[in-house]
């Protein structure tokens, strides 16, 4: 590799009272909802108390962040190398490492070709449970095929000396293929019995939104897959002729974000409309709703599916925002900087240009912050270092590698 070594900025972030990168201002006491603007399902009613609006909370500690990195183009997923470094893709088709000191690596040789039209390209990235014995790495990627594209899994062995991936083998690939631009998903982690998640998008278009709801098709289902790309005898539509086994959970619209919290229950986070983004917790077989039951309304300001919330065999959001935040990925923070933020859920926003702390108590969000408000670009990716200060990538033509760090 030839790294680049690019200039880092500081910027300090005080948060005894939190302006965000949208002009808004967070209440001046905490416990107010944090969230002020009006609703765009202003008639709709959340299905529990909490659901949606949870009151602020505030880290009373000064914060710093710094630039590590700039000009990489529409970073979209980041994974922590044991030796400190960061994997990073770029949309356009390149995966990277950049050094902790902000040097950034050439593009690594070896990857397939991706489909980088719309919100299409190279997306996430993770490392084998194994990378220490295996140096297996897993991506996902828009994946140019005859007539489309649609969103593909491959895995492939991370030379030493980080230049190059070998051993490429795609083990899963969303069917149908699809002719369009939009909503690929897709998120990647493994759970705590070693198995793949991976989420999907519905692909946004009108003619195939309903196929969330088809368990023959991939589009808008999270799935569940063994390391090698084989199916776990225990998925929950094993063994029926009109499903696909893969499919571990239905109804998502497009989750970008996943997060396995410290007792091994897998989070998933997905896109609304014009409000509904959603935190669900996964679980084997259950159905999320999308399109029949949904937050928010549509983008032109009509209902959604005549406007239900709730649908009879389907699953609430464990939380929604309305408006949105256009969530991107999360992580649960296990770090030593920051010990009251332990257990929290971290879920990168896009749209808003911040960085939701969410405070979880019995499964439910009993608190909320907006971090790295200052700092103006919208946060796709969001991880936790060695030493417990959190990093992000931002989704701009001129992307960036932040650490957020008490000061």
């Amino acid at each position: 590799m030839r790294p680049l070594v690019l200039a880092a900025s500081t910027s300090l972030l005080v948060f005894a009272a939190a302006c965000g990168a949208n002009g808004q201002t967070a209440p001046a006491s905490p416990g107010e909802p944090l969230e002020t603007r009006p609703a765009n399902g202003a008639s709709q009613t959340p299905a529990f108390e909490g659901q949606t609006r949870a009151p602020a909370v505030r880290t009373e500690a000064a914060l710093s962040h710094e630039v590590i990195a700039s000009g990489l183009v529409h970073p979209w997923g980041m994974a922590l190398l044991p030796d400190g470094n960061w994997l990073v893709t770029e949309r356009p088709g390149r995966m990277r490492i950049i050094a902790a000191t902000g040097q950034i690596g050439e593009p690594i040789s070896g990857l397939p070709a991706v489909d980088a039209r719309g919100q299409g390209g190279l997306l996430d990235v993770i490392l084998s449970p194994n990378f220490s014995t295996d140096r297996m790495i897993y991506w996902s990627y828009a994946e140019p095929r005859e007539g489309g594209n649609a969103t593909s899994v491959a895995r492939g062995v991370l030379a030493a000396d980080g230049g190059s991936v070998g051993g490429v083998e795609v083990i899963f690939r969303a069917m149908p293929t699809y002719d369009g631009d939009k909503h690929f998903g897709s998120a990647l982690a493994f759970g705590p019995q070693g198995h793949l998640f991976i989420t999907l998008g519905e692909r946004s278009d009108a003619p195939m939104r309903p196929q969330a709801q088809q368990l023959d098709s991939h589009m808008g289902k999270t799935i569940r897959i063994n390391a090698d790309g084989s199916v776990p005898a225990d998925n929950p539509f094993v063994g029926r002729n009109d499903a696909l086994p893969e499919i571990w959970s239905l109804g998502h619209r497009n989750v970008q974000g996943i997060a396995v919290a410290p007792d091994g229950q897998v989070w998933t986070i997905e896109h609304g409309t014009r409000g509904g983004d959603e935190i669900n917790l996964e679980q084997a077989g259950a159905n999320y709703g999308w399109p029949d039951a949904a937050y928010g309304i549509e983008y032109r300001g009509a209902p959604i599916t005549g406007g239900n919330t709730q649908a009879e065999g389907t699953v609430q959001p464990v939380y929604y925002w309305d408006p949105v935040i256009a969530p991107g990925n999360a992580t649960f923070y296990d770090g030593a900087m920051f010990a009251a933020w332990q257990g929290n859920l971290l879920v990168a926003a896009l749209k808003e240009k911040h960085i939701a702390r969410l405070v979880l108590d019995n499964d439910r969000v009993v608190g909320e912050e907006r971090l790295l408000t200052d700092l103006g670009e919208r946060i796709r990716d969001v991880a936790v270092g060695p030493d417990g200060a959190v990093w992000a990538i931002t989704d701009e033509q001129d992307g960036k590698l932040v650490r957020l760090a008490a000061r």
